[in-house]
């Protein structure tokens, strides 16, 4: 009985040593992160020169499902040492999460191509 309990102890470490680390991954749209905060979506890096912004303004009840309407969207500049006031680069409003999202895209691979030509 004593080997049994030494194999059951090298069992459990065993265990222990195969356990998997679970590492956040991030929604992705064409490669960049979203992440969401209420009714606030970020879309891009926040270590990137540029993010983009979607503040949604209005949604309906669709059957059990609340979809989105008018859609702010801002390009915003991450450089900390940037007044507030100087953040948004460009500012729009779409009908549509999907159009202001894509519109979004266009703007901060833009802007990113921009940058890196500078």
């Amino acid at each position: 009985m004593a080997d049994n309990k030494g194999n059951n102890k090298n069992a459990n470490n065993n265990n222990s040593n195969n356990t998997v680390k679970k590492s956040k991954k991030f929604l992705e749209y064409k490669g960049k992160p979203l992440v969401r905060c209420g009714k606030t979506i970020y879309y891009g890096s926040m270590s990137d020169p540029y993010v983009v912004c979607l503040n949604i303004l209005s949604d309906e009840k669709v059957k059990d499902l609340n979809v989105s309407g008018r859609v702010a969207i801002q390009l915003l500049d991450t450089d900390p040492n940037v007044s507030p006031k100087e953040k948004v680069v460009k500012k729009s409003e779409k009908l549509g999460l999907f159009t202001a999202l894509d519109l979004g895209a266009v703007w901060l691979e833009r802007a990113l191509k921009k940058q890196d030509k500078a």
